[in-house]
């Protein structure tokens, strides 16, 4: 993940070299965007994981009594 991150930010910063002024507002608003989208995408897997753990662990102490 460590070296993904590397080249995702070198090509990033390649592509803001490359823009014009306006191309980088567009670009940084669809950057926050993406990150705005990631951050719930996460929270929602999150919760998905939570309740399905829960849901495995009371299952294991049910069939245990």
């Amino acid at each position: 993940m460590k070296e993904l991150l590397g080249y995702m930010s070198r090509h990033h910063e390649d592509l803001e070299k490359s823009f014009t002024d306006e191309q980088k507002e567009t670009f940084e608003k669809f950057h926050d965007c993406w990150s705005e989208y990631m951050s719930l995408a996460e929270a929602a897997i999150f919760e998905y994981a939570f309740r399905l753990g829960a849901r495995l662990a009371m299952e294991t102490l049910q069939d245990n009594e």
